[in-house]
């Protein structure tokens, strides 16, 4: 496996959750139209689904890297 695949996941996480935190800022401001605060909150879900899912992938491959001999122990979350 290159180095290329194992940080990549890593930077999508970062670069979501800097938007994320940029988005729940502006919202908090309440400055934004009720149609842009619906929209950030569209942008805002679906930026925390990107989240999880890095963090869940980042979780299997710790277990899997930890425990490379048994394949079958890794259990999804």
């Amino acid at each position: 496996m290159s180095n290329e695949k194992v940080i990549e996941p890593i930077q999508h996480f970062e670069q979501a959750l800097a938007e994320l935190e940029s988005l729940v800022a502006q919202m908090e401001k309440g400055e934004l139209s009720l149609a842009d605060t619906v929209a950030g909150f569209e942008r805002g879900t679906a930026l925390a689904r990107r989240c999880e899912e890095a963090l869940r992938q980042a979780e299997l491959k710790v277990a899997q890297l930890s425990n490379p001999s048994d394949p079958d122990s890794v259990t999804p979350l």
